[in-house]
């Protein structure tokens, strides 16, 4: 789509060359969601493209994953062996609404900074217990448990201007083993609930998206029974936060997220 009412478009090499921040400016990735309705209230275009951060770096702590990599990028990722829970990038590509055409376009960071339920870059990173980098146009830069990023349906806790650099997926998840479950109403359509479960020793982590409005973690220990899943769930995620939309009702959703935590839990305390 053609966004007419923008006059400019800046293209940095450094952040350092933006001063300020104003209403109408917006940060531009891949562009995939920018371009694809009017922006109204926008007249300049901030390009990320020649800041240049890589896109993936791997180390001894973890991954390094930048606000900038595309889609495609990450799911070409070869992550050593010993990252069992590495696999979990391809399902979660494979969740999205999209063609591959939109994979060679859209940014990690345009998912995560839409903030919507069914974001797959948010359940992967929030799963593998990552850590999000904001650059603030003034002040220091900070971190952020992923967990905590998303606030609500397309809400989240960006103050005005404030960039997502990047991601950092600590080394000790992505060697969990893990199980992976997801339902839409169409086939390849948009996620109506997506659960990732991982375990470390007696403990098994589930979080659930898509079906709820932020994404919610759950803990369970030593092969919980059914009332204990039960519990859990009630206590933790209030009807009130199940997401409501062509894509599934509150009551469909909450069926399916104690059905699929069910099934994670036998699964994982089954290895």
């Amino acid at each position: 789509m053609n966004l007419n009412t923008i006059t400019e478009v800046k293209r940095p090499r450094t952040l350092d060359e933006i001063q300020g921040w104003r209403t109408g400016n917006a940060w531009l990735g891949g562009g995939t969601w920018l371009f694809s309705e009017p922006q109204i209230h926008t007249d300049t275009l901030i390009d990320l493209e020649r800041l240049g951060w890589p896109s993936l770096t791997p180390s001894a702590d973890g991954l390094e994953i930048a606000a900038t990599c595309r889609i495609a990028e990450l799911y070409a990722f070869k992550a050593p062996e010993e990252w069992t829970a590495a696999s979990l990038v391809h399902e979660c590509c494979r969740s999205f609404l999209s063609s591959f055409k939109i994979w060679n376009e859209a940014t990690i960071g345009g998912n995560i900074v839409m903030s919507l339920p069914a974001g797959p870059m948010i359940s992967l990173t929030v799963a593998l217990e990552g850590a999000y980098e904001l650059w603030p146009r003034d002040g220091e830069a900070r971190r952020i448990a992923a967990v905590d990023f998303v606030t609500g349906d397309h809400a989240n806790v960006l103050r005005a201007g404030e960039l997502l650099r990047g991601v950092h997926l600590p080394v000790n998840a992505l060697r969990k083993r893990y199980a992976f479950r997801r339902s839409s109403l169409t086939h390849l359509g948009r996620s109506s609930v997506l659960l990732i479960g991982t375990r470390e020793m007696d403990e098994v982590l589930v979080t659930v998206t898509a079906a709820t409005v932020r994404p919610i973690q759950l803990r369970f220990r030593n092969s919980p029974t059914e009332r204990v899943i039960r519990e859990t769930i009630e206590n933790e995620i209030p009807m009130a936060l199940y997401l409501n939309d062509p894509h599934g009702s509150p009551q469909h959703r909450h069926h399916l997220t104690h059905h699929f935590t069910r099934e994670i839990c036998e699964e994982l305390f089954a290895l």
